[in-house]
């Protein structure tokens, strides 16, 4: 099958091709509107935006207008920025707006391309979210592209963290808004936790434009986006464990699975792969003994009973802490805080933390304030956040490899625009070495030939571990270098920008720096003279004679695509440039991936020191293990998302739900029918005509009635009286809708409304954050479940549904209880002349009743129209005839 599909690419062209050649026919309209564009006064073309508008709101189709709309903006581009829409940017744009992701080079333009789709969606008035990130992104491209928008009579806003609900509020009305995807998704959090409309900042999500977003719907989405709040404090635990973590000792074991020899014996073994500890029998029993000596266990007890699960969490928690979690690599200390570093961009993820106890251990270890575990208020995951959008669309440099997974998840089908200028980047083929000091010897050698030569260097590197080792290599060579890590976040864009400066060698953790350009000679001054122009020049040509920048990766990644990306650094827009790998067998992804066998193997190759091997099967049995990488991480995205589904689901309900209470003024009509829903299900626990009268437990639901609705219906003496069923459920909802009324008579029926609405969302909130709490404790323990021969997922969907419909009647239960158990209590009168003049209450208050959970008051009710065999409002029980008739 491969094979005529091969045939047929060759006569037809690939999807991609054909693609394309469409876009091309666009293009070609677009391109003959310049002309009339360009003869256009500023004003002329300031009012195309209102003439789109109304053929839009006439009903003509986005389609109809993209060739007008985009030629719009490319001459308003032109004028307001001086930078002209290539061709291919079009294609980009186009590719965008139809809700697909375009892979578009490094230095191919996509924050202009972003300008095109946004213009065209905005023109709806629904709003359009371009996302970036970080927040220096967002600001650079809100005010450097926003001048297009603003000069065409669109507004801008731009969202970033630590702004006010206001600011946010206003941000979000805007036409156009530039944003992090962190403040996106916790902001739809933060509105799904408000309590009336009008906190609310985010619209509809109607169209979002992602930059990177590879890094931001691949690398980003195994961790959720949690808002929690905090519960128990076990920093004396933790700091007890922390102490008794370095008497434990590793298990070095040889072979897999039951080949497993133990070579020497220890306390607990690793898993690197999946960054987990397990305790070795010698390790249970040490941790007993150390835990009754300290006080945390008692004598006799063991670490698996129920009672001590908590604390073999914090034990394991400890133990990964400090065995598979570095300083510099996987967290920073800063501030008296552990920050977390991406493991993909080297970016610092403020304030993100670890779960499972994790985070508290790392700061014992760390010997910085331990902060109180969290409790789960409200959690998504970036895959269904962003999946909430009508139209999703996406822009990057590396996302063909990546192509299945973004469709699968997202339905976002990946075009390959091709570049404005054909690249002349040469990729050197990999060089590998036995150990890590050869292959830092190797890199020094070749940063020393590219500084006699002044040819600028980029240094990327796998963690701020190892970029801060190479940077004490170039150091102590007396080279003069920049570090670019997650340490210099805020200098990110400036060091990269001047990169390309002749001579510059520049260190980068992974992929940071990403949407900004490197430009060969650095980066030109915006209003520079005539002879800093004419230096800038110079500096660009000697550039140029000296081979470009020249990329050096210290290490592979464990993805091809972040690869990919470091390479795609040189040769941008046509520039000359070359790329080089440079590999150990002490790397992380050649211990994890390559065993001894395929060591010992290099070395019968005739691999001596300090020389380097290339070869083809190396260079496959990396790229395999990159595909096995690749293949786990996908694995584990996709498994989260199984998991997360059945909880968007469930979120999606209750969500609804919530943003139905606070759009409704009067929820008296939804409490009414909730009222009698849970009353009616009460009822028939008890008695039933399904049921014989004998089995009937009327005390017991006389009892239920009294104590947790506040209401004595005199139930045994209606029975005997001959009432059914009906008639008896009758009378019990008729007692409780005249009680409520008496209450609202008394606070006034806006207050009561507004009551109702409060308590009604507090009983969705807490419920709903107790739900989620127990909703992770199943996702933890189901997997167990396998050993029985289920399926874990199956197994979650099963219990989760039946939590959710236990969680949707407790809910109205706790609605209707806490209503009914009000009681208004008369605030006792006071005499002004009695009161010191301190004493004395301002003359505007007013006193409000209080209101309570108790049992009703006994106080005679006026002004309501009862019949006089209805039980009497006063909640005695008896008739009304026969009380305060």
């Amino acid at each position: 099958m491969s094979i005529i599909n091969n045939v047929l690419s060759k006569v037809l062209g690939s999807h991609n091709d054909r693609l394309i050649k469409k876009y091309n026919g666009q293009v070609s309209k677009i391109n003959s509107l310049e002309e009339k564009m360009r003869s256009m006064s500023d004003d002329e073309l300031v009012s195309m935006t209102a003439e789109l508008k109304e053929r839009l709101n006439n009903k003509e189709s986005e389609e109809s207008i993209l060739a007008e709309s985009f030629a719009v903006v490319r001459e308003a581009s032109q004028r307001v920025l001086g930078l002209r829409h290539y061709d291919v940017q079009l294609i980009g744009g186009m590719v965008l707006n139809e809700g697909s992701i375009a892979e578009m080079g490094t230095g191919e333009g996509k924050t202009l391309v972003a300008t095109l789709p946004a213009y065209l969606n905005a023109l709806a008035g629904r709003g359009v979210h371009i996302v970036t990130v970080n927040d220096y992104l967002a600001k650079r491209d809100s005010e450097w592209m926003g001048k297009v928008f603003s000069f065409l009579g669109l507004s801008v806003g731009t969202v970033f963290s630590g702004m006010s609900g206001d600011e946010k509020q206003k941000a979000y009305s805007c036409d156009i808004t530039y944003a992090t995807n962190n403040e996106l998704g916790f902001d739809y959090l933060r509105d799904n936790m408000a309590f009336s409309q009008e906190q609310k900042t985010q619209k509809k999500l109607a169209f979002a434009i992602i930059d990177e977003v590879d890094s931001i719907l691949i690398d980003e989405a195994r961790t959720p986006l949690v808002i929690s709040g905090p519960t128990g404090d076990h920093a004396e635990v933790y700091i007890a464990i922390d102490k008794m973590i370095p008497s434990f000792t590793l298990q070095t074991e040889v072979g897999e699975g039951k080949e497993v020899e133990v070579i020497v014996a220890g306390d607990y073994t690793l898993d690197e792969k999946h960054k987990q500890v397990f305790l070795t029998d010698d390790g249970h029993i040490k941790a007993e003994d150390m835990l009754i000596a300290a006080g945390a266990l008692a004598p006799e007890s063991s670490l698996y009973d129920s009672s001590n699960i908590i604390l073999m969490q914090h034990l394991l928690s400890g133990l990964r802490a400090h065995v598979l979690f570095k300083k510099n690599v996987d967290y920073l200390v800063k501030d008296d805080e552990v920050v977390i570093v991406d493991e993909f961009t080297g970016r610092t993820m403020e304030g993100r933390r670890w779960s499972e106890g994790l985070h508290q251990a790392i700061e014992a270890k760390e010997n910085v304030s331990i902060k109180k575990e969290n409790q789960t208020l409200a959690s998504i995951t970036y895959q269904n956040y962003f999946r909430l959008y009508e139209k999703l669309s996406g822009m990057t440099g590396t996302a063909e490899t990546e192509a299945s997974e973004l469709q699968d998840i997202y339905g976002l089908e990946v075009v390959v625009v091709p570049p404005n200028t054909i690249s002349s980047r040469i990729d050197h083929s990999d060089l590998i070495y036995g150990t890590m000091n050869e292959k830092l010897d190797a890199v020094m050698k070749d940063i020393q030939a590219c500084q006699k030569s002044m040819q600028p260097v980029l240094v990327g590197t796998n963690s701020i571990e190892s970029s801060e080792s190479v940077s004490a290599l170039l150091t102590k060579n007396k080279i003069k270098h920049e570090v670019l890590n997650a340490k210099q976040h805020q200098r990110e864009a400036e060091i990269i920008a001047n990169a390309g400066a002749p001579g510059a060698v520049t260190i980068s953790t992974n992929m940071a720096g990403r949407g900004t350009d490197i430009v060969l000679g650095g980066r030109p001054l915006e209003v520079p003279s005539e002879a800093e122009t004419e230096s800038w020049k110079a500096k660009h040509q000697s550039v140029i004679d000296s081979g470009g920048l020249h990329i050096i990766g210290t290490e592979r990644n464990e993805s091809r695509r972040v690869d990919n990306q470091l390479r795609g650094r040189a040769g941008r827009q046509g520039d000359i440039g070359s790329t080089r790998f440079y590999l150990s067998l002490e790397d992380s992804l050649m211990k994890i991936f390559a065993s001894e066998k395929t060591a010992s193997m290099m070395k019968k190759l005739g691999m001596k020191e300090g020389e380097a091997l290339e070869h083809s099967w190396l260079n496959k049995t990396i790229a395999n293990a990159q595909k096995k990488v690749e293949g786990m991480h996908y694995d584990a995205r996709k498994h989260l998302l199984e998991y997360d589904d059945v909880a968007n689901d469930q979120r999606k309900v209750v969500y609804q739900l919530r943003d139905e209470l606070m759009g409704t003024e009067d929820v008296k009509d939804r409490y009414e029918a909730i009222r009698e829903g849970v009353i009616s299900s009460l009822v028939s626990g008890y008695i039933s005509t399904t049921m014989l009268e004998a089995d009937w437990d009327v005390n017991s639901l006389h009892n239920v009635l009294i104590a947790d609705y506040a209401t004595n219906i005199p139930i045994q003496e209606e029975i005997d009286g001959g009432a059914d069923v009906d008639e008896i459920l009758k009378l019990i909802l008729q007692g409780l809708a005249l009680a409520h009324q008496v209450k609202e008579n008394a606070i006034g029926s806006e207050t009561m409304r507004t009551f109702e609405k409060a308590v009604m969302l507090r009983a969705l909130d807490q419920h709903w954050k107790d739900h989620l709490a127990v909703m992770d404790q199943l996702r933890q323990s189901v997997n167990l479940r396998g050993y029985g021969q289920k399926n874990p997922v199956q197994e979650f969907k099963r219990e989760s549904f039946s939590m959710f419909t236990v969680l949707l009647e407790t809910i109205n239960i706790e609605m209707v209880q806490a209503l009914c158990s009000l009681s208004l209590e008369k605030q006792p009168e006071m005499n002004p002349e009695n009161l010191t003049k301190k004493e004395r209450p301002p003359s505007v208050q007013k006193k409000i009743p209080s209101v309570r959970r108790a049992v009703s008051s006994g106080q005679p009710v006026k002004n309501l129209k009862v019949g006089r065999n209805d039980p009497c409002p006063c909640g005695s029980g008896k008739k009304y005839k026969q009380c305060h008739g």
